[in-house]
């Protein structure tokens, strides 16, 4: 296994297909290789388990004093999009849970703030079903993103063909596939709530439409939102597993088990390739951030990775 060490996105590690590397004067480097109009460049902006908190912790709070709230992240995310031309904004899931907002707005005020910041997608984490299905369906006019997950099964419930298993979205002329993974809802939700939603393995289904994005759809780049949660002690299913078994994807970001990852993990997968998996904690505390450079035939380069405090 290897890790990268660095502590905020002004502190990056690059990393090159074929090998990672310490540089010195990375932002000079950076600079260079977009000097070249051949060398293309894609921003991936990241959260997981917000549950619902809109405002900062407060300032008397013992861990998080002051710290997350959509309106600073929000900005922040605003001023990267000023600096940066194709980037991707995504979620893990868990959106939903852990406030009074959410117990009066039911979620109206986290999809609609969402929203507004631009996310592209999300998958759906265990609590975000904390109010039925029926309140996602309540809800979903409110959501100006796609929902994503491949190995859930909702054709026998109001939320078939609401959510997709995959989406590919073309950024500079790169070819981003974005598919969906959840964890077993049984024993975390109650059944009326979940209703008819069938489990299905996140392993096989995961390979399966990552080879789909891969060879049939000619994606570049493919990433993996998972909530299964990082590692566990037990044989139960995690991003570490997912990574470590897969074959076609290049980036999992992960949710559920609130890992505040300050370097993402690298994991050699069944075929000898790197993947890194990552995770922000939880409450929307940090923002994260991975660079990643292509070469003129969308090859990956080079990556800068790291996550910022909101």
């Amino acid at each position: 296994m290897e890790e990268f060490n660095f502590q905020n996105r002004r502190d990056f590690l690059k990393y090159f297909v074929g090998g990672a590397v310490m540089l010195s004067g990375f932002n000079t480097y950076s600079k260079i290789l977009l000097n070249d109009k051949k060398i293309k460049k894609l921003t991936i902006l990241y959260t997981n388990d917000q549950h619902s908190r809109i405002d900062p912790f407060p300032a008397n709070d013992t861990k998080y004093p002051n710290q997350g709230g959509f309106a600073k992240r929000a900005a922040l995310i605003k001023q990267i999009r000023k600096e940066e031309e194709n980037i991707l904004l995504l979620d893990a899931g868990d959106i939903f849970q852990g406030t009074p907002y959410f117990n009066y707005y039911h979620g109206e005020l986290e999809y609609k703030l969402m929203s507004q910041m631009g996310y592209d997608a999300t998958t759906l984490g265990n609590h975000d079903f904390d109010m039925g299905i029926d309140n996602l369906i309540t809800q979903w006019p409110h959501a100006g993103f796609s929902f994503i997950n491949c190995n859930y099964n909702f054709s026998d419930t109001v939320l078939n063909g609401k959510i997709v298993p995959h989406k590919v979205f073309t950024k500079g002329g790169m070819k981003i596939g974005v598919l969906g993974v959840g964890i077993e809802l049984e024993g975390l939700v109650e059944k009326k709530l979940y209703g008819n939603v069938k489990y299905n393995s996140p392993l096989d289904c995961a390979n399966s439409t990552a080879q789909h994005l891969k060879n049939n759809l000619g994606c570049d780049y493919i990433i993996c939102l998972s909530h299964l949660g990082y590692k566990y002690e037990n044989n139960k299913v995690s991003d570490i597993t997912l990574a470590s078994q897969c074959k076609n994807i290049d980036l999992v970001i992960g949710g559920h088990t609130h890992t505040f990852l300050d370097e993402p993990v690298s994991i050699a997968n069944s075929l000898g390739k790197q993947v890194l998996v990552t995770q922000v904690g939880w409450a929307g505390i940090r923002l994260g951030r991975i660079d990643i450079y292509f070469s003129e035939n969308n090859k990956k380069m080079k990556i800068e990775a790291g996550s910022e405090k909101i």
